[in-house]
């Protein structure tokens, strides 16, 4: 697959979100796992005309399909290509084929248990906590533990007989207020069960029991007066409010089950798969399920579920689901988790399809107004029989009174749609007194005389705002280039809509209902507003700068003062009143702004100065 053939056909569906990303060969062996923040910019930057190196050019030659996953955030992410990569081997993957593992805290299964981090994951009846992604995050969470809660960090064999002969002694640990000598029996094993308890609630992100006890030892110390204390577990409260709880796409309660999610459309429905096995997650899949007829969700889904576990060749023994369905003959058990790591996987199901609904709707939204468009271009190239579709279209427009301010403009149609960067303004240069055929003579000439010059594609049609007289003078223009006979030139007359064509003398009337009319008479009315709105600024701005001096009063100094501060008649106008008495005096700034009609303007601020020098004044005589 080229880049051409990517940037086309696959990069729009790639969503601006985190997740992971899978190329695949021809024959579907998987190549590469790669995870991103963004997984559009990540996956386009593989696909372009230079390459850092030759792995990454064999890699790009290679892969026919892209597929992704999306997640909630860039460390989930991570966690989910370092499961994917070990499940699979991919050939192109290097950095996270070693046997490192990402971290976890474990609470050992012993009388007053241990926690401490490790990466191997021994089926010892202990607890394991995380995955998570940093180490240093990991320690930190440890040390964060062991603040709020005193626990032992030696490895001795805390039997209750080994206890009750005295067989240990308290460590510096204990001096130090770090541990409470559960190894003498100077805490029993009911008091250090309930820290750990505790413990556990926040590192599963069940912060709701420790902050009330927290909230009641606070209030406590208060009443005791014992302020330090009470600060303390302020402190603490803060921290767990702040501390944020283990990633949730590995869980390691979880194993070898399937879940599924369902996103409806009006005659289509989207349904996500998730395949969890040994706790990571390793296959994710998003399906597109048509309704043939009045098929209801929970149908639809059951479809699917079949559907997806027998090409996936799942031998899940449990299916989560977002609510029940029909599942006879599957041979497996369902569960519709309302809360917890299971509900996380059914919801992380449900962005995926919810993700391709959204990307299907879009391209569909988007097909049906590009095939209107077609139509009404097909329309209107039936209509002025054009050879070609006529999917760039100019039309120009003269502007002026009497010949004051001639001005000129063309708009740009690309595809039935306006294309308002490509619009353009002409001051008229060479025509003197009211001449709107000599004006459009000289626009059309000008317009693309530089198209040419620069190598820019012509358009199929150039329409001219006017009758014959304006058509006649487009048509010199364009001879005189020598492209008469490369774009379809006609112009439209507003009285009856008519549409003429160079050397014939009868208007053509198009039906009034057809959509082609009503496309050139946009581009029209498109034209003539572009036009005036020019033209009606430029004789606005012209006519204030050259009335400045017939203001009595105000004279070429002035006026030169007044431009040289605000730097433009626009911003003299939008200038307050005081603004302008610094430039000019108040007298002259009252001759303005009166020629300006602002006069109640000038007035309020002119009250407002009075009514500050007032103050100051009654103030100074306060202080004498």
């Amino acid at each position: 697959m080229t880049p051409e053939v990517f940037k086309r056909d696959i990069q729009p569906g790639i969503p601006g979100k985190p997740g992971v990303y899978k190329y695949y060969d021809g024959e579907g062996d998987l190549l590469y796992v790669g995870k991103a923040k963004d997984l559009r910019k990540r996956v386009s930057s593989y696909f372009r005309s230079r390459y850092e190196s030759n792995r990454i050019r064999l890699l790009v030659r290679k892969i026919e399909r892209v597929d992704f996953t999306i997640v909630e955030s860039e460390a989930d992410a991570l966690l989910l290509e370092n499961s994917l990569v070990k499940e699979f081997q991919p050939r192109y993957n290097i950095q996270l084929k070693d046997d490192k593992s990402f971290p976890f805290i474990k609470i050992v299964k012993e009388r007053f248990p241990r926690i401490y981090m490790t990466r191997r994951l021994d089926k010892d009846g202990s607890e394991y906590l995380g995955p998570y992604t940093s180490v240093k995050r990991t320690r930190a969470i440890l040390q964060f533990i062991r603040t709020l809660y005193p626990i032992r960090t030696c490895n001795l064999a805390l039997s209750e007989k080994n206890i009750e002969s005295g067989k240990f002694k308290v460590c510096l640990e204990y001096h130090l207020g770090n541990c409470k000598g559960p190894c003498e029996g100077l805490q029993n094993e009911e008091s250090y069960a309930e820290s750990i308890a505790q413990i556990k609630h926040i590192l599963k992100g069940n912060f709701a029991p420790v902050k009330r006890i927290l909230r009641d030892r606070m209030a406590e110390a208060s009443e005791k007066l014992e302020f330090e204390q009470a600060e303390e577990y302020r402190s603490r409260l803060e921290a767990i409010e702040k501390y944020q709880a283990r990633s949730t796409i590995v869980s390691r309660r979880i194993d070898n089950v399937d879940a599924f999610s369902i996103a409806e459309a009006d005659d289509v429905a989207f349904v996500g798969f998730v395949h969890v096995k040994n706790g990571t997650v390793t296959q994710t899949r998003t399906v597109e399920v048509a309704r043939k007829l009045d098929e209801s969700k929970e149908e639809l889904l059951s479809y699917a579920v079949a559907r997806i576990r027998a090409e996936a060749q799942s031998g899940a023994s449990e299916i989560l689901l977002p609510f029940r369905i029909d599942t006879s003959g599957m041979g497996v058990g369902i569960a519709v988790p309302q809360k917890g790591d299971k509900r996380k996987l059914v919801e992380l199901a449900y962005r995926n399809a919810l993700h391709l609904k959204s990307e299907r709707m879009q391209m569909k939204e988007a097909r049906q107004k590009r095939s209107d468009r077609v139509v009404v271009l097909e329309a209107l190239q039936n209509d002025i029989r054009t050879k070609e579709l006529p999917v760039h279209i100019e039309c120009f427009d003269n502007s002026n009174i009497q010949g004051s301010d001639p001005v000129a403009s063309v708009v740009v149609f690309r595809n039935g749609k306006p294309a308002k960067s490509d619009y353009r303004h002409f001051h008229i240069r060479t025509v003197e007194g009211p001449d709107d055929f000599a004006s459009m003579r000289e626009v059309v000439f000008r317009r693309y005389r530089r198209l040419l010059d620069e190598d820019e594609p012509l358009p199929q049609v150039v329409l001219i705002d006017g009758g014959k007289g304006q058509l006649n003078a487009a048509v010199e223009a364009l001879d005189q280039l020598g492209i008469r006979d490369r774009v379809t030139l006609i112009s439209i007359a507003k009285r009856l809509e008519e549409i003429y064509y160079p050397d014939d003398p009868l208007p053509l009337y198009i039906d009034k209902r057809s959509p082609g009319l009503k496309l050139l008479q946009q581009l029209r009315d498109e034209a003539h507003r572009f036009a005036i709105t020019f033209h009606r600024n430029r004789r606005s701005a012209g006519s204030l700068q050259s009335s400045l001096l017939d203001i009595p009063g105000i004279g070429e100094k002035s006026q030169e003062e007044l431009l040289r501060k605000f730097k433009s008649v626009k911003k003299i106008k939008e200038a307050s009143f005081r603004e302008v008495v610094a430039v000019i005096g108040q007298r002259r700034a009252r001759l303005l702004f009166r020629h300006l009609d602002r006069e109640d303007e000038e007035e309020q601020e002119s009250a407002e100065s009075a009514e500050s020098a007032e103050s100051a004044e009654s103030a100074e005589s306060a202080e004498d």
